[in-house]
Formats: C-alpha cells, sequence, structure tokens
C-alpha cells in the first residue's frame, strides 16, 4: 500500500513566512538557524532584513567564543548591525563612546537604538546627557528619558564606566530640596552594605521622593561601576 504524504507548506505566502521567522529570531539564534535549516521558504525568509534587526543576541557571557573566529558568524553579526540591530547597536555605541572616543557618533548611536526602545540604551543615554556640562537643554531632556525609565520601572545599572562625578554634573538644583546633595553618601553607604552582605545594600535610592535625586543617585553608580 502506498501512502502519498501532501504538505501545504508550499502555499504559504512568503509575508507570513516572514512573520514566522521573526518571531523565531526574537527567541535566539538557534532557533533562528533551526528554523531556517527546516525547508528552503525558510531558509530565504530567514535572509530578509527586518529578521537581522529583530534577532535577540545573547550577552556577551553567553555567547560562545568560537563565534569570533567563524567566518560565517561573523557575517551573520554583520549582516545584523547593517540592518541596524537594536542590541548590536547599542553595544557599538558604547565602543565609540569609551574606547574610541567619539562622543558625537556614540550618542547618535544611542539615540538610534533608544528610538527602537532599546532600554539599556536609553539608561546610558540618560546619564550620558545628565552629565552634561555645556549644554543645559540635553542636561534636561536626559532627565526627561530618566523619569519615563523610573516610570516604567526600568531604571536598571549599565556594564560601562564614566569619568569621575563633580558638582557641575549633579542634577538636582533645588535649594528647597531636603535630599539634594545626600546621594554619594548614600551610594557609598550603599556600596559598604554591600561589601558586608548586608540587606541594606538594597533599595538603591527607591525611598527618595525627589526624582532628580534619584537621577544623581544613579549617576553615581553609573560612574562608579567597577
Amino acid at each position: 500500500m502506498t501512502i502519498h504524504c501532501c504538505s501545504n507548506i508550499a502555499f504559504i505566502p512568503n509575508d507570513i513566512w516572514e512573520a514566522i521567522t521573526i518571531k523565531v529570531a526574537t527567541d535566539s539564534i538557534r532557533s533562528l538557524c533551526s528554523l531556517r535549516m527546516t525547508c528552503k521558504a525558510a531558509h530565504d525568509a530567514g535572509e530578509a532584513d527586518i529578521v537581522h534587526w529583530s534577532v535577540s543576541i545573547p550577552p556577551p557571557h553567553a555567547t560562545p567564543w568560537w563565534w569570533c573566529l567563524n567566518p560565517e558568524a561573523k557575517r551573520f553579526f554583520d549582516r545584523c548591525m547593517a540592518a541596524g540591530n537594536p542590541e548590536l547597536l547599542f553595544r557599538e555605541a558604547l565602543r565609540e563612546l569609551f574606547i574610541r572616543r567619539n562622543e558625537n557618533v556614540g550618542i547618535q548611536m544611542l539615540n538610534s537604538a533608544t528610538s527602537t526602545g532599546h532600554a539599556a540604551a536609553k539608561y546610558a543615554l540618560s546619564m550620558m546627557l545628565m552629565l552634561r556640562t555645556d549644554d543645559n537643554v540635553e542636561k534636561q531632556k536626559g532627565l526627561e528619558l530618566y523619569r519615563e525609565l523610573d516610570a516604567a520601572g526600568s531604571v536598571a545599572g549599565s556594564e560601562v564606566q564614566m569619568p569621575r562625578i563633580e558638582e557641575q554634573h549633579t542634577v538636582c538644583a533645588s535649594p528647597r530640596c531636603s535630599t539634594r546633595g545626600h546621594m554619594p553618601l548614600l551610594y557609598d553607604y550603599r556600596r559598604r552594605a554591600a561589601e558586608r552582605n548586608s540587606v541594606h545594600a538594597f533599595g538603591r535610592a527607591a525611598h527618595i521622593p525627589c526624582i532628580q535625586c534619584r537621577a544623581d543617585y544613579d549617576l553615581q553608580a553609573f560612574v562608579n561601576l567597577p
């Protein structure tokens, strides 16, 4: 007896394949590669720029070391960067800022990554703008970005190190604020508590009512990362 297997896979429209591939790509690179090996339609859909833009890039510590030596992996990441992948754009912005010292290029790339909704890029951009001493408009823009992150509960640390904070870098300037100027002390208290593994190391500046002082605390944390 002969069994005939019929498949409608060839009749699935390209835009549906592309939507499926994007969904899989946001899970992981491995998932994307597995899907692309299933059939020609999936393989072709994986060539789209939007897929390379959407693919989830693992953090550096979770990236296999041999990927940087593999020509095919390098071509893949080059495609992702060319497509404007937000995570890779964010990492390249940090290299421009803190390795190549190209501040204007780095800020522009952070703006691009932030516009895609990348929270870490938005945080780094808010810190960079609030550290400006030559442009109050940009400093206020940084504070507004910080407000948005704080309201969304997305305020988090970063993995980059900045220059030492000077008085002119502080955000809170209200003479009526009772916590103004105290954030370095609070940060130092939290840091020492962390060294003792104390519960007082937790909480950051969440209890401080002044949003500008909370931003000042995060600036302290931002520039003092090991």
